[in-house]
């Protein structure tokens, strides 16, 4: 799905010193850097342009990530924390939105900082999924924060109509007062625990999964989120690349996109899926039902949904 021509395609030596990306490309132009986010984020030649930043952080959870030290002792990681997320609003746009991919011993820690720097939160959602890590010392965790910020509420780009999913009204009871609507039809927009299929964590023999790769988010998840908050053509930013998910998806929907990336390793196989792969499942989250249980006419297509799909 990539370019193949040598002037659309290059890599750079100098990327693995923090000077420029170490891999390229146009149409959209997309971009991804080696190094410590914290280093790369102030000399981005885009700072105060990018009108979306995803960043799925290290959770400091002793995950074997090569090099990168995730086990820090608390203080560190919260200091970390807060670098990071400085420097991600130092080059968000005046309208421009920030989302955090987080789990439960974090989130509150992020939602205080950033309201502290001035954003405001627009929402906080969850990422729900039903495969959970077994575990018998507490309740399995099934779910993950969403933290949607912004810079000025009255100024954000937000296309709710290019995310609409279909209503309980509609997929479940076959509400004949939803159908007479004149627009969206048996449509609203998502409620902000997000679950579904192709929701689920990627694992197992999934067609998205990436080897090598840790916790890596699905597809639909990023695409809800790069619709929702940008347009063609927007600029879109991810500092902890990972297995590519966030340049992927926005490449596949016509936006820039920059990543940052520690990892060489994980840098080379993110820009692999980046470029030349692209999105397996395009549009197949955008207008599906998330109802949790089958139509009561039996004559609508609704049926209950799982996590998995490969």
């Amino acid at each position: 799905m990539g370019e193949t021509a040598p002037n659309l395609f290059e890599t750079t030596p100098d990327g693995a010193s923090g000077t420029g990306p170490a891999y390229q490309a146009q149409d959209p132009a997309t971009s991804l850097y080696l190094g410590d986010c914290r280093q790369v984020l102030p000399i981005l030649p885009e700072a105060g342009t990018v009108d979306l930043v995803f960043a799925d952080p290290p959770f400091n959870w002793d995950v074997n990530y090569g090099d990168w030290d995730d086990s820090m002792p608390r203080e560190d990681y919260e200091q970390f924390t807060h670098q990071w997320l400085d420097a991600c609003i130092e080059v968000l746009a005046p309208n421009g939105s920030l989302w955090v991919n987080i789990p439960d011993d974090t989130a509150a820690e992020i939602v205080l900082h950033l309201k502290s720097r001035g954003l405001t939160m627009v929402n906080w959602c969850i990422w729900h999924f039903r495969f959970g890590q077994c575990r018998n010392s507490g309740f399995i965790t099934s779910k993950v924060h969403a933290l949607y910020f912004c810079k000025d509420p009255a100024n954000r780009i937000w296309n709710p109509d290019a995310i609409l999913e279909q209503s309980d009204r509609a997929s479940i009871y076959g509400d004949a007062r939803t159908m007479a609507k004149e627009t969206n039809k048996g449509m609203r927009v998502p409620m902000d625990v997000w679950y579904g299929k192709y929701w689920g964590r990627i694992q197992g023999n999934n067609k998205e999964r990436r080897s090598a790769h840790q916790n890596q988010i699905p597809e639909v998840y990023l695409e809800r989120i790069i619709e929702s908050c940008s347009n063609e053509g927007s600029l879109v930013l991810d500092p902890f690349a990972g297995s590519g998910t966030t340049g992927t998806v926005a490449r596949s929907l016509g936006r820039r996109s920059i990543g940052i990336e520690y990892s060489p390793q994980s840098a080379a196989s993110a820009w692999e899926r980046i470029h030349d792969i692209g999105m397996v499942r395009k549009g197949e989250g955008i207008g599906a039902s998330s109802a949790i249980f089958a139509s009561r006419g039996g004559s609508r297509a609704s049926t209950p949904h799982g996590d998995g799909g490969s």
